[in-house]
């Protein structure tokens, strides 16, 4: 009973596919404005979509959604309906297959990358990849950078960049935890650090300092250092409060233009 059901499968299969093709070819005979023409067309992509989700199945556990990987492959057959010829000399499916994995494949070259990196880089993995899965299997120890730069005819610099460069495939969230305590990735990267620009103010302030007066630079250094009011450095330097407010006016924007003067 096992085997009349597996040949009737393969019969019914077999069936499916002749029809398939005979579709595919009255519809590719057609003149492109015949009005026969769109509703073969719909019912041979339909009777198609078989090989679609096939050659989409093969490319499963990447990473990618099996739906998504299905209408990439849908895109591909579609491309493959609409440009077949039957005065190619070949038949559908041997036009079709190749015309939907080069879709699936440029897929996973352009749209699956968390951050675009060079084509080149790209091709670069996909070959390295490759020649780390030959190699695997035909050394007696895991491949090299030496290993795999050797077996491509490269340069093991060109392997490191295509190693590095593969690190752009995947992104891990900010918001991954990275302890039991909370702690997400992004509270452990580093901040706009405001002490370098500090520095390089208080280095250009010495100078502008000591353009001022001595008088001048004592009341500055009440003011901002000794943090005093301007009522008690009156007291000490013997002068009006007004005074004082008129003399450190006038110290700060004799800093500022030496400031403004040293960062132009």
């Amino acid at each position: 009973m096992t085997v009349i059901a597996d040949t009737a499968t393969r019969t019914d299969a077999s069936a499916s596919t002749d029809r398939a093709s005979e579709l595919i070819n009255a519809m590719a005979v057609l003149p492109a404005g015949h009005p026969s023409r769109p509703g073969l067309r719909e019912r041979a992509i339909e009777a198609w979509l078989p090989l679609a989700r096939h050659l989409s199945q093969r490319y499963a556990n990447r990473g990618e959604p099996r739906d998504d990987l299905y209408q990439v492959a849908v895109m591909g057959l579609i491309k493959a309906v609409d440009r077949f010829e039957t005065d190619r000399g070949v038949d559908f499916s041997g036009f079709a297959i190749p015309t939907i994995v080069g879709e699936l494949k440029r897929h996973f070259r352009d749209k699956t990358w968390s951050v675009r990196v060079p084509r080149r880089l790209q091709e670069l993995r996909l070959a390295i990849t490759s020649a780390n899965n030959t190699l695997a299997h035909t050394l007696a120890h895991a491949p090299t950078v030496a290993d795999i730069a050797a077996f491509l005819d490269i340069s093991e610099d060109e392997v490191i960049e295509g190693l590095e460069g593969a690190r752009a495939y995947n992104s891990t969230s900010l918001s991954t935890p990275m302890n039991e305590s909370g702690t997400e990735l992004g509270d452990t990267l580093g901040g706009e650090d405001t002490g370098f620009a500090e520095a390089e103010r208080r280095i250009l302030l010495a100078p502008a300092l000591a353009g001022l007066d001595e008088r001048e630079q004592r009341i500055v250094s009440l003011r901002f250092y000794g943090n005093l009011t301007q009522q008690q450095i009156a007291e000490q330097i013997g002068v009006s409060q007004m005074h004082v407010s008129r003399l450190l006016t006038k110290a700060l924007a004799k800093l500022r233009r030496q400031l403004d003067d040293a960062t132009v």
